[in-house]
Formats: C-alpha cells, structure tokens, sequence
C-alpha cells in the first residue's frame, strides 16, 4: 500500500504541476482538499481522471468520488478496493 501511496501522490503532483511539491510534502491522512493541500473542484477532476486512466475506476455518483479523493490513505483504499487495471 505504501508503494500506491508514493505513486498516487507522484501522479497528482504531475496531474497538477505543483512543481515546487515533493511527495513527501503531502501527508497521507491530510485532506487533499479545503484545508489540507488545497485542491479545488477542477483539480477533483483531475484526480477523477487519473483515477480512471490509470487503475481503471468509474464512480457511480458524487458522494463516492467526494469520499474517495479525501486524502491519500482514502485514495489508495479506494483504489485498492475497485481498480480494475
């Protein structure tokens, strides 16, 4: 799970540009949203997109995306649980 951690976190500084990130800057449990890194709703569908090209996932509705993209340890359990690639 820790190598899916580091790979998540590699993708989304990509994804994003944050140039200036590494991904030891970006805490596992800490919201990936609001008050943690800071993402917003456009960089939600970057995520979503990563999330599709790479592992395979589609969401059903909302509520699953919003939970999933929480943080890093909710991603890497989201993925974990539904990739299909």
């Amino acid at each position: 799970m820790e190598q899916l951690k580091l790979q998540l976190k590699e993708q989304i500084i990509d994804a994003l540009n944050l140039e200036d990130m590494t991904p030891a800057d970006i805490e596992d449990a800490a919201p990936l949203f609001g008050e943690g890194l800071g993402l917003d709703s456009i960089d939600a569908l970057e995520l979503i997109m990563i999330l599709d090209k790479q592992y395979g996932i589609k969401f059903a509705d909302k509520q699953a995306s919003k939970a999933a993209l929480a943080s890093i340890d909710a991603m890497a359990a989201y993925v974990t649980e539904h990739r299909t690639k």
